[in-house]
């Protein structure tokens, strides 16, 4: 198809971060370019390439990273810090304004803190043998190469040597990889992805560099090849040896102003439910003043949870249960057993599991979600099971990118106590 280039104003910013603007033949989506602005793009169907700004917007800022525009790692970095987060809540808004639930979305909270703790690294070998390491282009298959980010946190620095030295040492496998690096107290953690089964001698290789690199550990798709020295993170009153490519929040900052505003909701709660546990990100941290039930699918988070809080100082008692709540969500009856429940699910929502709890009577519920459409929808289901919602704070750890979460509040309204008729006389 030809592409034509076009002249277009540019009325907003879409929910990935693009230009959007309205073009002969309908919506025309062009990244890099910001609202207010006119721009020439070259226009494939709804796609646009920005080829150039005739009139800048006045927040348009110089960006900070010389691969922005071409690395897909962020998508806006030339908005200005008070535009930028107005945009970045106005996600939240248009989320829940979408799903029909009135909701009042709080100030964005900054959680970017040092950077980013973690981050996926995809490494490619031509037929040359040549070794290619870094993050993947902006809509596009190939991979920009790169010796820094600046959004890693200090802890990730030596990550992109690290996983270019074990990319080096798999070559002759000429399979595509994904290396998950985790910056953890106690050093790098790196999980490869794509690689399938190692035979002995390149395992011993990947044990030398673990050695050489002074690696935490390097586990090959969740199976440990070499743990030299037990990945830590602290929660709360214990630290927590998270499983090869286990999930985390991707801050440090993003994690503490979750469990923060958590801990705010559930108050003086004695028993709380933590459903989607994880490794243990919210339970650890609320066992320090009330029971802990963590619900979790899987067996290998878990089990860092549990020994997590075996270990942990002064925590009141932390119950593990695993279970696929996608399948088989808390009923109602169970819900009804806990003071407050916080549920923190993958990006697809835990609609089955918000069914169950707009029956159950739990004074307080706490969503948490990386996506702003499917917390809208469960809020909606709970709202609409008579619960009221009290807050929506959004928080941003995913800096210069489209992705932000959310906490929402709700709370079951009491029913007054009918009054006994005075009698007279």
């Amino acid at each position: 198809m030809i592409k034509l280039s076009q002249r277009l104003t540019i009325e907003r910013l879409g929910a990935r971060g693009e230009g959007v603007a309205r073009g002969p033949d309908g919506l025309v989506f062009v990244p890099f370019a910001l609202a207010g602005e006119t721009v020439i793009a070259e226009v494939d169907g709804e796609r646009g390439k920005l080829v150039e700004i005739v009139s800048a917007a006045p927040e348009r800022v110089a960006a900070f990273c010389p691969h922005f525009g071409v690395c897909g790692g962020c998508a806006v970095q030339t908005l200005a810090a008070p535009a930028y987060a107005a945009w970045k809540r106005n996600l939240v808004v248009a989320a829940f304004a979408n799903a029909g639930v009135a909701a009042e979305i709080g100030a964005l909270i900054d959680a970017h803190g040092e950077g980013r703790r973690r981050a996926t690294l995809h490494a490619r070998t031509d037929a040359r043998g040549h070794v290619t390491l870094g993050f993947m282009q902006a809509r596009a298959h190939a991979i920009v190469e790169l010796d820094a980010c600046p959004l890693f946190a200090p802890g990730l620095a030596g990550a992109l040597e690290a996983a270019r030295a074990l990319a080096h040492v798999l070559r002759g496998l000429a399979k595509p990889l994904d290396i998950v690096a985790t910056a953890t107290e106690t050093g790098l953690d790196l999980d490869i992805r794509g690689a399938g089964p190692l035979d002995f001698p390149l395992q011993q290789k990947l044990v030398a560099l673990a050695q050489a690199q002074d690696l935490a550990r390097i586990a090959n798709h969740g199976v440990t090849i070499i743990e030299r020295r037990a990945p830590l993170l602290t929660m709360g009153a214990t630290q927590a040896s998270p499983p090869p490519g286990a999930f985390l929040q991707a801050t440090l900052a993003g994690e503490e102003a979750l469990a923060g505003l958590v801990a705010a909701a559930v108050g003086e709660a004695r028993r709380i439910a933590d459903l989607f546990a994880g490794i243990g990100t919210f339970a650890l941290r609320l066992a320090s003043r009330a029971d802990a039930h963590a619900v979790e699918s899987e067996e290998a988070a878990l089990g860092a949870l549990f020994k997590a809080a075996r270990f942990g100082k002064g925590l009141r008692q932390v119950t593990t249960e695993r279970r696929d709540l996608f399948r088989r969500p808390l009923t109602a009856q169970e819900a009804d057993k806990y003071d407050a429940i916080v549920f923190d699910p993958p990006r697809a929502g835990a609609e089955a599991q918000a069914r169950e709890l707009a029956k159950a009577k739990v004074p307080t519920l706490v969503a948490v979600s990386c996506n702003p459409q499917t917390l809208a929808r469960d809020v909606g289901i709970l709202t609409r099971g008579g619960y009221a919602l009290e807050s929506v704070t959004p928080v941003d750890q995913f800096r210069h990118s489209a992705h932000v979460e959310c906490v929402a509040v709700l709370r079951r309204p009491k029913v007054a106590a009918k009054r006994k008729p005075r009698l007279l006389g």
